[in-house]
């Protein structure tokens, strides 16, 4: 299951690097919850997400990964907790953000993978 979380953390930081908020917010389930890294709000939905999405997208934002555990909740549900860290803004001002995440990825109805919920705060010193 680390290997198919690994994939899914590429597919949804791609989708980040396109600036298309439409793009990411679609690997979201349509009933997801959200709690964001740069907002203190509670985001319900994929119109939530994608909302979100389109003001941390203008950050330029790429992820990567620090540290991670993956626990199997069933054959179609992991939940992938740890650290990952942002580099944000344009190429030649570029800062780095340490943050800790939850997603919680399920299986739709036509085999896809959604995410069901995220948590990303930033990490406290």
């Amino acid at each position: 299951m680390k290997k198919i979380a690994h994939q899914n953390f590429d597919m949804w930081n791609k989708a980040l690097l396109t600036r298309d908020a439409r793009k990411v917010a679609e690997l979201y389930s349509d009933d997801c919850t959200f709690l964001p890294t740069m907002l203190g709000e509670f985001k319900k939905g994929r119109a939530g997400a994608e909302a979100y999405f389109h003001h941390f997208l203008e950050k330029h934002p790429s992820g990567k990964i620090v540290l991670d555990e993956v626990q199997e909740l069933g054959p179609d549900c992991y939940l992938h907790s740890g650290h990952y860290n942002f580099e944000l803004g344009p190429k030649d001002q570029r800062t780095s953000t340490e943050a800790r995440f939850t997603y919680v990825w399920k299986k739709d109805k036509k085999d896809n993978w959604k995410i069901v919920h995220h948590h990303s705060s930033v990490r406290p010193k």
